[in-house]
């Protein structure tokens, strides 16, 4: 966009209330429709009026591609658009504006990775919306961190079809090499046909980052980069992060294979993979049946109060999980509805990036759970490894009135010694 660009007021029936993003596509709007009374964006394309006949042509097919998809692409983690048109000299797209959401780039950094379950989770729900996209005949071809989005409640939107190809389109696709080169499949930097398994492998590369904060290729240029893209074995990620478990190592390389038939058949069967791994951590604690479970909560104060049957509820109402040195159990912001009992190990508290606290074992966390919808207050990471018990507010409910009246009173009794500072000093904290 040239420098004397002046945008405009209002475009179509739309006011531009503020500038909220800009990209190399476009530049990206906050406006309100007063017909159905939600705030949406909208993008306002580059160089639609360009005298540059390839920068207008390329502008022109991206809109294109994504006017298509009006109203035809539903579902909850594709960002839905709404409209689209051209206005004097005007290309725009109208899509849905989720407010404070942020996008998976923010998390592609050794120094704020996900915790290991959210960025499952995240991986999960852009797995079934391409599983979606592709039963529509749409190829995104430009899966990539920043067009991934996370909104406030950790759902996720995947944006920016305007390199997309459209299975009986009428319109021109863009042409030749087109996408981010870091997430680009080896097919895709061949210029071969992509099938929607170059989707799978470019997701496979941002779950490397989400987990790694590395990409799976680096090249000191484009060239040498396109070549590692082709040719190398990306470094396992048990070299980057330690204490992954090996299936979910594995699951990215089957992603990032060289072949496009080596790796997942589709969307869904990602998904089920991604399941299972899942699942598998959720059970990754040391094997122990529920009787040997009751025997180590009784040994904490927390569930001194507690009988063996209020204990065995409480443990049909959550779960056992374990966490690496260094995960988020709670990030700082999030919204979540759940009680934390620290089983074994130490975990530190942190606000703003610094940290304000630790909680040994026996310890709890999570008081915003008594709050529906309420914000986490701070950030808490393992210090070590660290078990913890798990309970959803919501099962909460659903265990006999005492052994809720129980858990209550050890919860508020943990939490107003800390803030009277009869625990240790560095434990006077409100964690949420």
């Amino acid at each position: 966009m040239s420098a004397e660009y002046i945008a405009p007021s209002r475009i179509g029936k739309y006011d531009l209330i503020k500038e909220v993003g800009r990209g190399s596509a476009g530049v990206v709007y906050l406006s309100h429709d007063a017909y159905v009374g939600r705030d949406v964006a909208i993008k306002v394309y580059h160089h639609a009026s360009s005298a540059d006949t390839e920068k207008s042509t390329l502008a022109r097919n991206m809109f294109l591609s994504e006017a298509q998809l009006v109203g035809r692409l539903r579902h909850p983690n594709l960002l839905p658009v709404y409209d689209a048109g051209l206005e004097e000299g005007h290309y725009y797209v109208v899509t849905e504006f989720v407010h404070g959401a942020r996008t998976l780039a923010a998390y592609c950094k050794p120094d704020n990775l996900l915790r290991l379950e959210d960025a499952l989770v995240a991986i999960y729900q852009c797995a079934k919306a391409l599983a979606y996209a592709h039963s529509q005949g749409v190829i995104h071809r430009d899966i990539k961190p920043s067009n991934i989005m996370l909104t406030v409640d950790n759902d996720v939107r995947i944006i920016d079809f305007g390199i997309a190809l459209i299975q009986d389109s009428q319109t021109p696709n863009v042409d030749g090499v087109a996408g981010s080169p870091s997430y680009m499949s080896p097919e895709q930097v061949q210029s071969q046909p992509l099938t929607p398994s170059s989707d799978l492998y470019s997701l496979g590369a941002v779950m490397y980052e989400l987990l790694s904060g590395f990409r799976p290729h680096r090249g000191a240029n484009l060239m040498k980069l396109l070549h590692q893209i082709v040719y190398a074995t990306p470094i396992s990620l048990h070299e980057l992060r330690q204490g992954l478990p090996q299936e979910l190592d594995q699951l990215v390389m089957t992603l990032l294979h060289k072949q496009p038939a080596a790796r997942y058949a589709d969307g869904q069967a990602l998904a089920t993979a991604l399941t299972r791994v899942h699942d598998s951590l959720r059970d990754r604690a040391p094997s122990m049946d529920a009787t040997e479970q009751i025997a180590l909560l009784r040994r904490l104060v927390f569930f001194n109060d507690f009988s063996h049957a209020e204990i065995s509820e409480l443990l049909q109402a959550g779960y056992w999980q374990q966490y690496l040195a260094g995960e988020e159990i709670i990030k700082e912001g999030d919204t979540d509805d759940r009680f934390y009992v620290i089983v074994s190990g130490r975990v530190c508290v942190e606000r703003l990036g610094k940290t304000v606290g630790v909680l040994p074992v026996g310890e709890c966390f999570g008081e915003t759970g008594f709050v529906r919808g309420a914000r986490r207050l701070a950030t808490i990471r393992a210090e070590g490894a660290v078990t913890v018990l798990k309970v959803s507010s919501t099962l909460l409910e659903q265990v006999s009135a005492p052994c809720q009246l129980r858990f209550n009173r050890a919860f508020l009794r943990s939490l107003i010694a800390r803030l009277q500072g009869s625990e240790a000093p560095s434990t006077m904290v409100l964690t949420g």
